[in-house]
């Protein structure tokens, strides 16, 4: 029997999505390949935005169309969040939540049996839960793993941990046993979880013991971290992270708004000076590290002169790439009704500023990597003789050569083209 899924949302959602591709082919079925129709498919949802709500009805009555004798499967963050909503979903055959998963097959077999519609979004528990490990990811050089669940933060435009439920860590011990089965297959690996830089909060260790656990692994060469908050990013962890010679000194740092009021009506854990002081101190002890980040524009009660202030923030710290969004309402969070929301228009108005400022920094920082000498993880030939992939601190690169696919590449930069750092390989 053939089996498909359709993922929506973050790198956690797409790791997850794996493990259940791997636990149905464990009982013996096969993913579906192109143009042919599924036995079973999955819908593994996102639901950080009402917009995304959206896509995923839309891709669970695209994928009813395609697939009309499918047995359908929504699960993810959405019906753990809403679960009514999802019950109202009709193309769905099965709704499940983020907790329980690893039922999966047992689900399947029963509608099979019975015929008849389940429902079944179970609260999370207080610890990680026996959710399997992946092998392997559909990318050939680089794969995930999900280290954590969870959020304690609450920040006031946020749902997921709602969606989530509390921080729950996996143990270092079984973050080297599946960093040794992928280093099997890959060169790299990025650690991911929902809010990472709580790692080991709930079990008694670290960020930087999780990071060692994957570095130790057989065939594993470069280990790369997701996204990280900024109030937990110690000078004990940069410093941990700088001796590990396997890490990958790439820091995304979701700033979300560079104006201090807006970050306190966001519940975030930091001001401007704290971020400002982090990154400091990462450019202080690595050597070329790159600094990413998340920007928020239109946050409820955004003024003109803390948007400005926001800009001026981001121009300061000088941002190696930004991905730069509008806010969304979302229903069930504070933020949805706080006064003075910003109306469609204006946030589009800021993006466009926003993004021409943090576009700037970017090609700042690209043309300041021409003579640098880096590591190239060389991904995906795009023409005879000429691959792309990416630098130690994920500067996109393109390099001439011969069988480089999988392999990592030492090079020289020599220019920049289309937002690629041109490089040629060094003998």
């Amino acid at each position: 029997m053939k089996a498909g899924i359709a993922t929506l949302g973050c790198k956690v959602n797409q790791y997850e999505s794996q493990v259940m591709m791997d636990m149905l082919c464990a009982h013996g079925f096969e993913p579906v390949s192109d143009g042919e129709q599924a036995d079973v498919f999955i819908v593994n949802s996102c639901t950080v935005t009402g917009t995304s709500d959206k896509k995923v009805r839309q891709t669970v009555r695209r994928a009813r169309r395609e697939n009309p004798d499918a047995v359908m499967v929504l699960t993810g963050c959405m019906p753990q969040a809403f679960p009514e909503a999802c019950e109202s979903i009709e193309e769905a055959d099965i709704v499940i939540g983020n907790s329980n998963r690893s039922r999966l097959p047992e689900y399947i077999e029963k509608f099979m049996s019975t015929h008849q519609r389940i429902i079944d979004i179970t609260p999370h528990g207080r610890e990680y839960g026996s959710e399997s490990s992946i092998s392997g990811m559909n990318e050939r050089t680089r794969a995930y793993i999900k280290i954590e669940d969870g959020c304690n933060r609450f920040c006031s435009y946020c749902i997921i941990p709602y969606a989530r439920g509390r921080v729950r860590s996996r143990s270092p011990e079984e973050i080297r046993a599946e960093s040794q089965r992928i280093g099997k297959h890959y060169r790299e690996v990025v650690l991911v979880g929902i809010n990472l830089s709580a790692y080991g909060s709930d079990i008694g260790t670290d960020l930087l013991e999780a990071v060692r656990a994957a570095a130790s692994a057989d065939g594993i060469e470069r280990v790369r971290l997701g996204s990280l908050e900024p109030d937990l990013t110690s000078d004990e962890l940069i410093e941990g992270l700088a001796a590990e010679p396997k890490f990958c000194p790439q820091f995304h740092l979701a700033i979300q708004s560079g104006c201090d009021a807006t970050l306190k009506r966001m519940n975030r854990h930091y001001d401007t000076a704290e971020f400002r002081r982090v990154c400091e101190k990462i450019r202080a002890t690595f050597e070329n590290p790159s600094i990413t980040t998340d920007i928020m524009v239109g946050f409820a009660g955004e003024t003109e002169e803390e948007f400005r202030q926001s800009v001026e923030f981001a121009k300061e710290i000088k941002f190696a790439r930004a991905h730069v969004f509008a806010y969304s309402r979302r229903k069930g969070t504070r933020a949805d009704s706080m006064p003075n929301q910003v109306d469609e228009h204006e946030k589009s108005l800021r993006s466009e500023i926003m993004i021409e400022a943090t576009s700037a920094t970017a090609e700042e920082f690209l043309r300041s990597q021409i003579g640098r000498t880096v590591n190239i993880l060389a991904e995906r030939e795009i023409e005879d003789g000429v691959f792309e992939g990416y630098t130690e601190n994920y500067t996109p690169a393109k390099i001439c050569g011969k069988d480089l696919g999988g392999r990592i590449v030492t090079a020289r930069v020599i220019g920049v083209d289309g937002g690629f750092a041109v490089c040629e390989k060094v003998i």
